[in-house]
């Protein structure tokens, strides 16, 4: 009998196969996207990204790969299951379409014995970042992702993209007193010697963010 575990596994693996078989840009996005590069492996479901012009051909190829598709209400993504465990493919992220830009931020990484396309350590820190709110604010779960991943992210540009957000903010903050990331890797150089600015104080709410 196949463990939960790895039917996720396996359903993960089916669908980038399936995906890369079928010619469908796509990229392993979320949790496991994070485990690729040394995060702490989730206990949910996986998580891949696709165009929305390609949506109807995903569900077919997937479908035929043997994974059970199903839709959700919600109108940025689709759901395949593979003995009963979860594989999301989404279309839209953080309210924006995915798109062939988002789709080239990836690198070519080696997931349970498959190469395929996984996002970027900075857009993955920076879309968990920017869904982070009153209602959803878990900074036990984002801290060993951060720290796991801390080299591999172009803190400055995560600061810049997630200004709006006082939570996102005061994670950022949370790293610099733990010293998981220090205020010297949240400021970009050469912004500063563009303007002629003094150094940032290092509080996540500036502008530099």
């Amino acid at each position: 009998m196949v463990d939960d575990r790895e039917a996720l596994h396996d359903g993960l693996r089916m669908t980038a196969a399936a995906l890369a078989e079928a010619g469908i840009p796509h990229a392993l996005v979320g949790g496991y996207a994070a485990w690729a590069r040394g995060a702490p492996e989730p206990s949910h479901d996986a998580d891949f990204a696709i165009r929305e012009i390609d949506v109807d051909r995903a569900r077919e190829v997937l479908a035929d790969a043997g994974l059970e598709i199903t839709e959700p209400t919600e109108n940025w993504l689709f759901k395949a299951y593979h003995h009963g465990e979860l594989v999301d493919v989404l279309y839209r992220m953080v309210g924006e379409p995915i798109d062939d830009d988002l789709l080239a931020r990836t690198d070519e990484l080696e997931v349970l014995a498959v190469r395929m396309p996984v996002l970027s350590a900075t857009e993955i820190m920076a879309s968990k970042l920017r869904v982070i709110g009153e209602h959803f604010c878990d900074f036990s779960r984002l801290l060993p992702v951060a720290r796991a991943m801390r080299e591999q992210i172009a803190w400055p540009e995560v600061r810049e993209r997630v200004d709006d957000n006082p939570y996102a903010r005061a994670f950022l903050f949370l790293l610099d007193e733990l010293g998981v990331v220090d205020k010297a890797e949240m400021r970009d150089p050469a912004a500063e010697r563009d303007t002629g600015s003094s150094p940032a104080s290092g509080d996540p709410s500036s502008h530099v963010e």
